[in-house]
Formats: C-alpha cells, sequence, structure tokens
C-alpha cells in the first residue's frame, strides 16, 4: 500500500513541478515573445497562414473570434461525420470494419470535434484506420480550440480598456504547433518503445499459451493515444481506453498517460500567472483547485484500497483492495487517483472500470464532473472557473456594499447574468436529461425508433446503480468528459442524439460565455486599484471561490447523487 501512494503522489508532484515552466513557455507563446522552438515552427506557421489566406496579425474583437471558432468547428464536424458515414468503402481499411449508423456517426463527430470523446463504439472494430486519423486530427484542434479561448480570455484580462483581443487563428495554430504538437509526441514515443503498436498493418494472429490462435487488433496507435491524454481528448483507439495492455502496457506507460492529462491544465493556470504578471492570483487559483481535487481523490482512493465490505461479510481477504475492474498491473491507489484526475480534467480516459467502482468513488467521479471548475480540460478548465470568479466578485462586493470589480473592470448586470446562465445551464442539461431517461426507463416505454425495444433494455444494473449509470452518462456529455458506467447500453438513436445534443450545448455555450463576459469587461474604463478594492489574488478571495463552487454543487446535484450512488453505498453497508 505505501508503495502504491508513493507513485500516486509522486506523479501528482512531479506534474506541479514540471507545469510551472511549462506555464512561462505557454505565456511566452501566446504574448509573441521569442522562444526556443521559434527555429523549428516559424515556418510551419508562416506556410500554414500562407496557403489558408489568414492574416493572423489582424486584431480580433470577442465577437469575431466567436465568428471564427465557430465556423472552423462546423466544417470540422461535418467532414468527420461524413468520413464515419462512408469508413467501410474508403481506404485505410485492412481490417474491413463497417460504416457507421447515421445516428453514431452523429454522435462520435460531435463528441470528437467538442473534445469529449464519448465513445459508444469500440475503437478496434468499429472505426477504420482512416476515421481514427481524422479523430486524432480532432483530438489536436479541439484542444487547440479551448488553449485559444483562454488565451483571449487572458488577453482581455491583461488590456485595460480594448476591444482588440489577439488573433483567433493566431493562438489557435500556436496552440497546436508549439504546444500540442512537441508534447503529444514525447509521450507517443515512450509508448512506442513500451510496446504499442505504430503501425498500418490489419489484425495479427499469435498463438496464447493454451494454444489457441486469436487474432489481435493494432494500428497507429502510440500517435493516437499521445494526443489522447495531452490534450485532454480521452478517446480510446482499443475499445478497453487505456485498460488495454497494448494502449497502456506497464506501470511506466501508466504514469506516463496520468502525468500527459494533468500537465497542461496545470499550466495553464501559471501561464495565467505568468501572463497577466500576477502570479499570486494564479497560485490562490490554483490552490482552490488542488483543494476540491484532492477532497475528492482522497476519499476514492481509500475506499479503493479498503476494498469491498460486501466480500468482506462473506470472510473473504482483501490484501490488495477493491480489484473488480481494476488491472493488476496497476493497482486499486493509482486507479483510484487516476479516476478522479481523468474526470476532474475532463480527460475521460479510463485506465479501470468506473462501473465497477466503490459507490463512494462513483459519487466523486461524479461530482468531479457536476463541479467541472477543478483545472478541467485544456484552456476551458480555467473558463469554467472564470464563471464562478465573476459570481464570487458580485457576491463579495454585495456583501461588502461596493460595486464589484475585477482586475480594474466593474462587474455589473450583463456580466452577472451571462455568469447565472453558464452556470445553470450544466445542472440543467445533466438534470433534465437523466429525468428523461429515468421515466421513460422506470416506465419500460416502447421506445420505437429511438430505441429497439423497451427504455428498460438499455440498463443492465437495476435500482440505484441503474439510476446512476444514465445520470453518469449525462454528466459526462456535460462535462466534455467522455468516460462512462458502461453497463449503459448507450449505442442506440435516443443516446446517441440526446447526449449529441448536450455535448453541443455544454461545450460552446460555456465558451461563448466568458469570451462574451471578458469582452464585455475590456472594452469597459479601466479604475486604477484603491483602499477599497476587493483584493482577488488572497487566501479569503480563494475562500469565497470554493464556497461559491461548493454552494452550487450543493443546491443542483446533491438530490440526484443521493438517489444514485450515495442510496447505493448506504444498501452495501
Amino acid at each position: 500500500m505505501n508503495t502504491e501512494l508513493f507513485g500516486v503522489i509522486s506523479i501528482f508532484i512531479l506534474s506541479i513541478l514540471l507545469a510551472i515552466p511549462l506555464g512561462r513557455y505557454i505565456a511566452k507563446v501566446f504574448m509573441g515573445d521569442q522562444t526556443l522552438l521559434d527555429p523549428i515552427f516559424n515556418p510551419i506557421e508562416k506556410f500554414i497562414f500562407k496557403i489558408s489566406g489568414i492574416n493572423a496579425t489582424e486584431e480580433m474583437n470577442w465577437k469575431q473570434h466567436l465568428k471564427a471558432l465557430l465556423s472552423v468547428n462546423m466544417v470540422w464536424f461535418f467532414l468527420c461525420f461524413f468520413i464515419l458515414l462512408f469508413q467501410g468503402s474508403l481506404f485505410l481499411n485492412p481490417d474491413n470494419n463497417p460504416n457507421m449508423s447515421p445516428d453514431l456517426a452523429f454522435n462520435t463527430a460531435i463528441s470528437f470535434v467538442v473534445n469529449c470523446n464519448l465513445q459508444h463504439y469500440s475503437g478496434e472494430t468499429g472505426l477504420s484506420y482512416l476515421s481514427q486519423m481524422v479523430l486524432m486530427f480532432l483530438q489536436f484542434v479541439s484542444a487547440g480550440v479551448g488553449m485559444a479561448a483562454a488565451a483571449v480570455v487572458f488577453t482581455a484580462m491583461k488590456e485595460r480598456t480594448t476591444d482588440k483581443l489577439g488573433n483567433f487563428y493566431n493562438y489557435f495554430i500556436k496552440s497546436c504547433t508549439r504546444i500540442l504538437l512537441p508534447l503529444s509526441a514525447i509521450v507517443a514515443i515512450a509508448l512506442l518503445f513500451s510496446g504499442t503498436p505504430m503501425t498500418f498493418e490489419g489484425k495479427d494472429s499469435i498463438t496464447t499459451l493454451q494454444g489457441d490462435s486469436v487474432a489481435v487488433s493494432r494500428g497507429p496507435a502510440a500517435a493516437f493515444i499521445g494526443i489522447k491524454h495531452i490534450g485532454t481528448n480521452g478517446g480510446g483507439f482499443f475499445g478497453a481506453n487505456s485498460t488495454h495492455p497494448l494502449e497502456n502496457p506497464t506501470y511506466f506507460t501508466n504514469a506516463v498517460e496520468l502525468w500527459a492529462q494533468l500537465i497542461i491544465p496545470f499550466a495553464m493556470i501559471f501561464a495565467l500567472g505568468f501572463y497577466l504578471k500576477k502570479r499570486k492570483l494564479s497560485y490562490v487559483v490554483f490552490g482552490v483547485m488542488t483543494i476540491g481535487f484532492l477532497l475528492l481523490v482522497t476519499p476514492t482512493v481509500v475506499s479503493e484500497l479498503n476494498g469491498n465490505p460486501a466480500i468482506e461479510k462473506m470472510g473473504i481477504t482483501q490484501a490488495t483492495g477493491a480489484m473488480e475492474g481494476k488491472e493488476v498491473r496497476f493497482g486499486p491507489a493509482i486507479s483510484g487517483f487516476w479516476s478522479i484526475a481523468t474526470t476532474v480534467i475532463s480527460t475521460g480516459s479510463v485506465n479501470s472500470m468506473h462501473d465497477s467502482a466503490m459507490p463512494v468513488s462513483g459519487s466523486m467521479q461524479l461530482l468531479a464532473m457536476m463541479v467541472n471548475a477543478f483545472y478541467g480540460g485544456c484552456g476551458v478548465g480555467f473558463l469554467n472557473f472564470y464563471i464562478f470568479i465573476i459570481l464570487a466578485v458580485f457576491i463579495s462586493g454585495l456583501m461588502v456594499g461596493r460595486t464589484p470589480e475585477f482586475l480594474g473592470k466593474k462587474i455589473e448586470a450583463r456580466e452577472v447574468k451571462i455568469a447565472a446562465f453558464i452556470a445553470i445551464l450544466h445542472p440543467l442539461l445533466i438534470l433534465s436529461g437523466t429525468a428523461l431517461a429515468s421515466y421513460f426507463a422506470a416506465n419500460d416505454t416502447a421506445m420505437g425508433y429511438w430505441f429497439s425495444g423497451n427504455a428498460s433494455g438499455w440498463l443492465n444494473n437495476p435500482g440505484h446503480h441503474g439510476f446512476s449509470e444514465m445520470l453518469y452518462e449525462y454528466t459526462s456529455s456535460a462535462a466534455n468528459n467522455g468516460s462512462g458506467f458502461e453497463g449503459l447500453g448507450d449505442n442506440n438513436p435516443f443516446w446517441n442524439i440526446t447526449t449529441g445534443i448536450v455535448l453541443l450545448l455544454s461545450r460552446f455555450l460555456p465558451i461563448i460565455g466568458p469570451l462574451a463576459i471578458a469582452g464585455l469587461l475590456a472594452n469597459k474604463k479601466y479604475i486604477p486599484e484603491s483602499a477599497g478594492t476587493l483584493k482577488t489574488d488572497t487566501t479569503i478571495f480563494g475562500v469565497m471561490v470554493f464556497a461559491v463552487i461548493a454552494i452550487i454543487a450543493a443546491l443542483s446535484f446533491f438530490p440526484a447523487l443521493a438517489l444514485g450512488p450515495l442510496a447505493e453505498y448506504f444498501t452495501l453497508k
């Protein structure tokens, strides 16, 4: 146990230490300062801008940023959708995998465009190599979009009074070339030398220890998995995701993949401090996020190490902890840590089956996605937290009887309304979707086109856990996470279409909101700091932000958690 905990703590601390210099580098990239990688990437970026006809020096206001962001995402969606629809007839399909159904192609295309990677298919049997490569491309650009959006907000926070917030395409291309590409290449090389395949050949035939001949899927997996984690995407090249022995062969690759999904979300917070020249503010933000993360991790790891109480009552020793759904080569401690890291950060990759986790762990995984503000994905993690900062500033201003101000700009009705709408949108999408699915399942509704049979047929588990499976699916979709309680039968028109709609709304509205707020604030007159100004880089303000997050999450989600994993916990006890 001590060895397992040492591994968890070491990976976490190492990620923080490496995130600080990376954050400084990211800030330099967004500010246009000179870096060591300029000789390599300057010619590449100039070539991209030349052939695309984009003027990367042209300043944009926040509305122009949004127009560019939404336009390129629409193009990527249609490109991916049609390739998935016709992949069976296209090239790079040595295993002859069939076309996707329209509803599954719709869900998959949206899922990868929005950086969620919710997979209602099994990778090695559901996709051709061409489709895998298209999805790999989307894992780069979706992460780049999130980082570019964060850079726009950083710029708005830095400038005193302006409507010129840099160039979206410049931020986006630099995010992909100078940050995502080098880091994902490092991870891919580490995986390649550890046994992860990187080939365009079809299935390989091997003879097992029992003497059976089996066909083993392979493909260009190492490159796919590198950006999967660096970009906090989480899509599995193989159906079993990072529990698969070719996708995550050893404890070393497990540590590399875990570090890979932590590093950019950590670094983006430190980049904020370097970019604004307000490092104390970034430390407060990182501190609040870290306290929230540890409050989720600790009960999860303890619960998994203590084992299953139902098995204990049978007199069976569980010296290694709760091992159902876990890989022996990893163990329960780092599996529990991964499950919170991947749900907090919105990666969604799994190295154990979340459906088999202890009820306490399941509730923590759900809560991590419900809060959706601790670290978060590439760029968008801070955007989610930014909403809570605005609300906390507003509430604090009311408490002390002063006009709320943040970084020299007055927070007024428009900004608060937008922030409140975005904060309420998240629970609305999760709870309304879960309520609809639960109603159909509880009444065993005949679904017709939407599902081949009655609604109860999509549940493989009854009672509280069945409810948790439906709650988890919509929570994962709304949080742009992509992991799932896989006892749910979700590859059907009902789940593909409803989660696809949730994916669209929960990705772009929470980006539009912070960009709009930042743009509106940037246009306002700068007010110099005075003795009465609320300081936002203090521990007290950090506590205020944490309280706002906790209250909103508790009021919104506690009843649903009480019906699902918490009820299951007390039943198990």
